[in-house]
């Protein structure tokens, strides 16, 4: 699938990204893609941020991928069932945390409750850093058979966040496009 063909929906974590974070800076250089904005970034609201995500996917005029960071991925798979039929065509999940079992999880996050464990209903790839402070490997691999997700380890990287140093992500870029191969 190309760029072009698809409408590319952000999904930001808690607290939103940032200036100079990987994902504005996708938006930034990409004609087809928008960063989707919840009403309140900082203490969410579980329900309020699937609802926006639900609508986004409905007012989206092509098929849709997903590229969903830190909290915005446990928010994006418990959406997944809302979505229409074959509208989202893929999902990108980089750094989701386990907010039910690594008590670094920031207590915002834990309002999400259980981690949905049906596979998605489309292609994914999960990424997820050897050392992120919010989600153990063994967990992410259990995402990612849980959701059947492709699963790839990005070595020493944190949360994958301007924190970390990943702020354009290069590496990250590719293995979307990659996706986008796929699809």
């Amino acid at each position: 699938m190309k760029l072009a063909d698809a409408d590319i929906l952000i999904l930001p974590g808690l607290g939103n990204s940032g200036p100079g974070h990987w994902q504005l800076r996708w938006a930034e250089r990409m004609r087809t893609a928008a960063i989707v904005e919840q009403a309140e970034w900082d203490e969410p609201d579980p329900d309020d941020w699937t609802d926006t995500i639900v609508k986004a996917v409905e007012l989206a005029e092509r098929n849709v991928v997903l590229v969903a960071h830190s909290l915005a991925c446990i928010a994006l798979v418990q959406a997944a069932p809302r979505f229409d039929a074959g509208k989202v065509k893929g999902a990108l999940l980089v750094s989701p945390p386990d907010i039910e079992g690594n008590p670094n999880a920031p207590a915002e996050a834990k309002a999400f409750g259980t981690v949905p464990r049906e596979p998605l209903p489309f292609p994914s790839l999960l990424v997820i850093s050897d050392t992120d402070p919010y989600c153990a490997l063994e967990s992410a691999a259990d995402f990612a058979g849980a959701w059947g997700s492709d699963f790839h380890q990005a070595g020493d990287a944190g949360h994958i966040n301007v924190a970390s140093g990943h702020g354009p992500w290069p590496e990250g870029l590719l293995m979307f496009t990659r996706l986008m191969q796929r699809l």
